[in-house]
């Protein structure tokens, strides 16, 4: 009988991300090979339909060249989240997905439907950011300096003069809204053991 090995288990907890980031993958090739539209099924704000899109869009890319600019920190940032809160990797990736979801449901423009996985990237940033503030345990907060020193740019996208024209700021910051939220929910700060005995 063959057993895991340590570097197999180690790896474990990245299996969410791959499989997340290969939906968007196949869907993308889907939406080329076959007739019809599925960035149909993104957000389409304050409208019932579009309520399917709060799941649906962080899946759903306008081509390749959008899903390709969010897949290295799609992996990057969710896999720093996945190996780091293994047990807490989908409360903290649903979090953000309905969250932020449904205010670009609430708060998006009429008339248009939001697409793309950079909400959810927005989120994984403010997540690891706001976890090291909390936490303040040494690897937390060394993650956050990493992550904000790498990626601590894109947040400008997150203001409307920051996003070039057809692009959602309002995903942006709802996101990172959203992984805020996710960090005070899922990163507690550590108690001690002498804390637990007062």
């Amino acid at each position: 009988m063959s057993t895991p090995t340590t570097a197999s288990r180690g790896l474990r907890p990245l299996i969410p991300v791959l499989v997340m980031l290969a939906v968007m993958w196949v869907l993308e090739i889907v939406d080329l090979v076959l007739p019809g539209d599925l960035d149909g099924y993104g957000i389409e704000s304050r409208e019932v339909d579009g309520l399917t899109g709060v799941v649906a869009s962080p899946f759903l890319h306008a081509d390749f060249a959008h899903l390709m600019a969010n897949t290295i920190p799609f992996l990057i940032l969710g896999s720093i989240v996945a190996l780091r809160y293994p047990q807490r990797f989908w409360p903290i990736a649903i979090t953000i997905t309905v969250v932020g979801g449904l205010g670009v449901w609430l708060l998006g423009p009429s008339n248009t439907i939001t697409i793309g996985a950079s909400g959810v990237v927005f989120g994984f940033l403010t997540f690891l950011i706001t976890a090291g503030i909390l936490t303040r345990h040494w690897l937390d907060v060394l993650i956050a300096l990493g992550v904000l020193f790498i990626y601590g740019g894109i947040l400008v996208g997150a203001l409307p003069f920051g996003v070039a024209a057809g692009v959602s700021w309002q995903a942006h910051l709802l996101g990172a809204l959203a992984g805020v939220l996710a960090a005070f929910l899922f990163a507690r700060p550590r108690t001690s053991a002498a804390q637990l005995t007062q």
